[in-house]
């Protein structure tokens, strides 16, 4: 058995188990409190370093910081979609125990969505290595706009999922009770809560059009970008409450995920031009920056910050 098949095998029983575990026991909404929140958020990492540490052992030292650069990609860019991710709970009114089924099925439809999205992009990028400019392009301007654009304005009555499912579907005026869709009097009726997921997934949808490309960027190889992307999927949701209770401290982290995004987009240019950044040298500039945009976002946070961290 080859080293890369063991690896499968052993990412696909984890993940499986660690399935099973994660929807046994959140089997009813209910409130996720910071600490829960903060203890899965380091379960997960850890699962993640550990699962590292096996591709080091059995593929070698370049596919184990392959792995892990591309886990912290995601990882610094998924921070901003559950900031976006905020705002639409906020926009639709989803209460705290309601947010929690939310993501959970929102989740599984993105490792869905992941999944086509990682082995289409690699065969894609192995037939037409063009592309690669046109990423790092795209990552470039995202990164720009990230830095420099103010925070665009969730406007669910213009997402075309949301528009093709009132076409079908009845909705209820208000979300009652934590069910999406449900049967009365022979009609199909849509909670509002529907509407949430779709705007959750379709929001996910988008994000994984950088986030994606971007460990492209690190390694071709799908066993690579799609196990470092699913570990950061999985913990998510742990993430999201965790980021909820302190939302406002962490201001400059923004800055530091479009320069992470910004220095993938011109190492994929620069792949195509004959130059090749090392693995380790990708690594250092990613965690340098992530530390430096928490520190100063700790080091010069507001004062009402400060009693965010007294309630949270």
């Amino acid at each position: 058995m080859s080293p890369t098949t063991l690896m499968w095998i052993v990412f696909a029983v984890l993940i499986s188990f660690m399935l099973v575990i994660d929807l046994s026991l959140n089997r009813k909404s209910g409130h996720v409190s910071f600490k829960k929140a903060a203890t899965w958020t380091v379960v997960w990492m850890l699962l993640a370093l550990l699962f590292g540490g096996g591709i080091w052992f059995t593929m070698g030292q370049q596919k184990a910081l392959e792995f892990l650069t591309g886990y912290l990609i995601e990882q610094s860019l998924s921070v901003d979609n559950l900031f976006v991710f905020i705002m639409i709970f906020t926009v639709f009114g989803v209460r705290g125990e309601l947010q929690a089924k939310v993501l959970k099925w929102g989740i599984l439809g993105a490792i869905v969505m992941r999944l086509a999205f990682i082995f289409a992009g690699s065969v894609l990028l192995k037939e037409f290595q063009w592309l690669f400019y046109f990423f790092g392009a795209l990552l470039v301007y995202t990164a720009w706009k990230m830095a420099f654009s103010g925070d665009d304005e969730i406007e669910p009555d213009k997402n075309p999922l949301v528009k093709l499912a009132r076409r079908f579907l009845p909705m209820t005026k208000r979300i009652r009770g934590d069910w999406f869709v449900t049967r009365r009097m022979q009609l199909w009726i849509a909670s509002p809560l529907f509407m949430v997921l779709l705007v959750v997934e379709s929001s996910d949808l988008i994000f994984a059009m950088d986030s994606i490309p971007a460990i492209f960027a690190i390694t071709l190889d799908p066993f690579i970008v799609l196990t470092s992307n699913i570990f950061a999927i999985m913990g998510l949701r742990s993430l999201f409450f965790l980021l909820s209770n302190l939302m406002g401290m962490f201001a400059y982290l923004k800055f530091g995920i479009a320069l992470i995004l910004a220095f993938v987009g011109v190492k994929m240019i620069l792949m195509m031009l004959g130059f090749h950044i090392p693995i380790s040298l990708s690594l250092a500039v990613i965690v340098v920056t992530l530390v430096i945009a928490v520190v100063a976002s700790l080091l010069l946070r507001k004062p009402e910050t400060d009693e965010l961290l007294e309630t949270a």
